[in-house]
């Protein structure tokens, strides 16, 4: 099935996820989270909830399910726990509660962070459908999080439908297909106060 384009001023309804031990513990400050509601508040979509979970498996597992089946959010971004270390567990925490992975948005994301850097091999984020929302895992980083969110928010509107919060089927060949292809702005340029986002033609 191909994605109906969405009506102008449809607000995608988010929920933010912080993992860290660290943050959770109020011992270092989470800019993640913040960076990715100033985003997404750059498009015009609305942030629903925030929170921030140490990096226990269980637990998160059990907010992803709690947030994802009470339907108040179209999207769950987590940020946080998707590299190598023994406590780095939130892809599996996300492979457990979803029904249906989205590969393609994983790929597209470390495709093109690979362009910045090499570390981008590290990454082991997932994305996945669990009922009708989109869940999907960013690097812990406030510039990791940013830059790979920015990778797919063109498709977004594509991927909900915030009206009946149905999610289709999202491949990068949809974006492909709409000619359309993000391009990450460094962080350096960016202002804390706002962040935008940029597109340029792909040529076919």
């Amino acid at each position: 099935m191909t994605p109906s384009t969405p009506s102008a001023g449809q607000r995608i309804r988010f929920g933010i996820l912080t993992l860290s031990d660290r943050s959770a513990r109020g011992e270092r400050e989470d800019s993640s989270g913040p960076a990715l509601a100033r985003l997404v508040s750059a498009e015009n979509w609305s942030v629903v909830k925030e929170a921030i979970l140490p990096d226990d498996e269980s637990a998160i597992r059990q907010t992803l399910s709690e947030w994802a089946d009470g339907g108040e959010m179209d999207v769950i971004l987590t940020t946080g726990g998707t590299g190598f270390a023994p406590r780095d567990m939130t892809p599996e925490a996300t492979r457990a509660v979803i029904e249906r992975e989205a590969p393609g948005l994983a790929e597209a994301m470390r495709a093109a962070s690979l362009k910045i850097t090499p570390h981008a091999m590290l990454s082991r984020i997932v994305a996945g459908i669990r009922k009708r929302t989109l869940i999907i895992n960013l690097p812990g980083s406030p510039k990791g999080a940013v830059e790979n969110l920015q990778v797919i928010l063109p498709i977004l509107p594509h991927a909900v439908q915030p009206n009946g919060n149905a999610v289709k089927r999202v491949a990068l060949q949809e974006l492909r297909a709409r000619n359309c292809f993000c391009k990450i702005i460094p962080w350096s340029r960016m202002s804390s106060c706002s962040i935008k986002t940029q597109t340029r033609k792909v040529q076919a």
